[in-house]
């Protein structure tokens, strides 16, 4: 796919209600969970869009824009609807905008080539990610061709990404991965002490596989 045609937008705008506070905010090994996933999808397009309920901190890089869902309350398909009319409003030339959580720091970007490699464009206007029988409607790829039914259908009162994406006839990349998941989400405080717990985890083994690296070119 031709990225130059995709704006990479993450959803920031959960009342992150289990958690407590916005999750977006808190830190992971001394850096923003937000800042995870920037890190790993800023290279891939042009500009990335963070839709958020509030002004929120960020990395901070050029090519990254943050905007106010343009109605609160509406969930994640709000926050796709704001992005879309974004680049409307904006005369942007995107035809795809390619959405993200906020609270994955286990996510890469070799999931997401991988996605992007094994997508039939042809097939459909809307497309997920699914991983070991489970479908992640937040990592999608959504064509700007769905604006106005999108629009149209969240004003009727649909709240609920799994129902709309049904009724479009969204269509799925499987993706098979080795641990750390690269899907697992921080929802509550115990998430992020088993995040914390991971991240210790896999680096020890990645300092042991360099080491063992190094040994054999010696």
């Amino acid at each position: 796919m031709d990225h130059n045609n995709i704006l990479g937008v993450v959803l920031a705008g959960g009342k992150s209600q289990r958690f407590g506070q916005d999750k977006s905010q808190v830190k992971l090994q001394d850096k923003l969970l937000i800042d995870f996933i920037l890190n790993e999808i800023i290279g891939e397009f042009n500009e990335t869009l963070i839709v958020a309920n509030e002004t929120i901190n960020f990395m901070k890089s050029k090519n990254i824009s943050l905007i106010k869902d343009f109605k609160s309350g509406l969930g994640p398909l709000g926050g796709v609807l704001s992005a879309m009319k974004w680049i409307k409003e904006n005369n942007k030339k995107y035809k795809w905008i390619s959405t993200f959580p906020s609270d994955t720091p286990f996510f890469t970007k070799k999931e997401l080539r991988y996605f992007y490699d094994n997508i039939k464009i042809n097939e459909s206007k809307l497309f997920f990610i699914k991983s070991k029988e489970r479908r992640h409607n937040i990592f999608g790829l959504w064509s700007l061709e769905l604006i106005d039914q999108l629009q149209t259908d969240i004003l009727k009162g649909e709240r609920k990404v799994e129902v709309w994406a049904n009724s479009i006839g969204v269509k799925t990349v499987n993706i098979e991965y080795k641990e750390p998941d690269p899907f697992f989400n921080i929802n509550t405080k115990e998430d992020l002490k088993r995040a914390i717990e991971i991240m210790k985890k896999w680096l020890v083994i990645d300092k042991l596989e360099k080491f063992l690296k190094v040994q054999k070119l010696r």
